[in-house]
């Protein structure tokens, strides 16, 4: 009597996706169900800043961001059991998005962005979906809410305190795995 193997993720997936910004990504096996995501890109973001007065102005921006995401793709046995595909990792899963902006640059189209301009540590628990479509084509949706922190810097002589705060993941990507 032999023993089916478990249902397994990938052991290394390499590709590009886009959404609110655009990223290059490597994904690696740790364990059947476990994998490690890295990534490096642009993140994008809406930024909304109003005053007591009632003045509102806002913009999209995007700042370089590397993150290291471990996922636990916690479907995989129930796809297989329904007759489902899981190459690509297509399952649902759970992850600790992990990530780091630098204060390189930012890009935006308003230019009162100042308080981004700054190193952002994130740590977002997050659950997804990712699918395929077809061979090397795929998508990827989310939703997670954590706490991100602001570091303190100066510039022109002027200290900006060190800021934490909640922060929403919502995430939707179209991508191509090589």
């Amino acid at each position: 009597d032999t023993e089916e193997p478990k249902p397994s993720v990938e052991k290394e997936i390499i590709g590009i996706q886009a959404g609110l910004g655009v990223w290059a990504y490597y994904e690696f096996k740790m364990a059947n169900q476990l994998a490690l995501r890295t990534e490096a890109g642009l993140n994008g973001g809406i930024w909304v800043k109003s005053s007591f007065y009632g003045d509102t102005e806002g913009g999209l921006l995007f700042t370089p961001i590397v993150r290291a995401e471990p996922r636990w793709y916690y479907n995989l046995n129930r796809r297989v059991r329904k007759g489902k595909d899981i190459k690509g990792n297509r399952a649902n899963y759970l992850s600790l998005d992990t990530s780091f902006a630098p204060d390189w640059f930012v890009v935006s189209t308003n230019n009162d962005y100042k308080f981004y301009k700054r190193p952002i540590l994130s740590i977002i628990p997050t659950w997804g979906i990712r699918r395929t479509l077809g061979k090397h084509f795929d998508y990827e949706t989310g939703i997670g809410l954590g706490y991100s922190h602001a570091f303190e810097y100066t510039k022109n002589g002027f200290t900006y305190k060190a800021q934490d705060a909640a922060v929403l993941n919502l995430r939707f990507r179209i991508g191509y795995h090589f």
